[in-house]
């Protein structure tokens, strides 16, 4: 029983999903959800409650915006010694996974030009997700960790969300992976400046990544494992 409730709860998001993508967000109601997913619309009311609570439990585990685990987990795969690796292979991560899912970027361009259920749900999800990701950083050697990374993070998603219309910036091919690669070859110079340039301005101590709770192979339980970057 509890197999076939996760089954159609999974295949009403899957419902969302496919609304969004074909028609945006206009179109998603509560009927037509139903339709798509090929259930009786009192499941949707019983298993989320409503139109909003539906979007946000699409926003929360439709796995369109890369949670803190996700981005930790790629950037290891990198293999980073320091804390400037971890901020860049992050970065670099966060726009690789952002490239890969056309209906998020939908979903932001939709936040700029209006506020509804969707983007507030959206906007809440990604800034609860933000914030654990910062707090896998303590003590850190720059003194506004979050501007510079909010900076260059929203450089990268501003080119993606035009990459849409117009695919050309400054002589670079946004949807060309060579191209793409090149900028995130300047993202990794200006993160890898910043921080050398903060070991020149003072003295810097040691950063202790803590876990936050996420769950990371790269962390154990919070409060027993704390690595130490250099």
């Amino acid at each position: 029983m509890l197999r076939d409730s996760k089954r159609t709860r999974k295949k009403i998001l899957k419902a969302v999903e496919r609304i969004l993508a074909r028609s945006g967000f206009r179109k998603v109601a509560i009927t037509a959800v139903a339709r798509e997913a090929g259930v009786d619309k009192v499941l949707i009311y019983r298993y989320f409650g409503g139109l909003p609570e539906l979007l946000r439990a699409y926003a929360e585990e439709g796995h369109f915006w890369p949670s803190a685990d996700e981005l930790l987990a790629a950037a290891r795969s990198h293999n980073p010694k320091t804390q400037a690796d971890w901020a860049v292979y992050l970065l670099i991560e966060f726009g690789r996974i952002l490239r890969s899912r056309p209906i998020t970027l939908e979903i932001m361009r939709w936040e700029i030009l209006e506020k509804n259920e969707l983007t507030v749900a959206f906007s809440e999800y990604r800034e609860r997700e933000t914030a654990r990701l910062l707090q896998f950083f303590r003590g850190r050697k720059l003194d506004d960790l979050p501007a510079m990374t909010s900076l260059l993070g929203a450089s990268m998603t501003h080119l993606l969300l035009r990459s849409k219309a117009i695919d050309t910036y400054n002589g670079l091919h946004l949807r060309d992976d060579k191209d793409w690669k090149r900028i995130e070859r300047g993202v990794e110079t200006l993160v890898r400046a910043a921080f050398a340039n903060a070991s020149r301005v003072g003295p810097s101590a040691r950063s202790t990544v803590r876990g936050a709770g996420l769950k990371s192979g790269f962390l154990l339980k919070p409060g027993r494992l704390k690595k130490r970057l250099l």
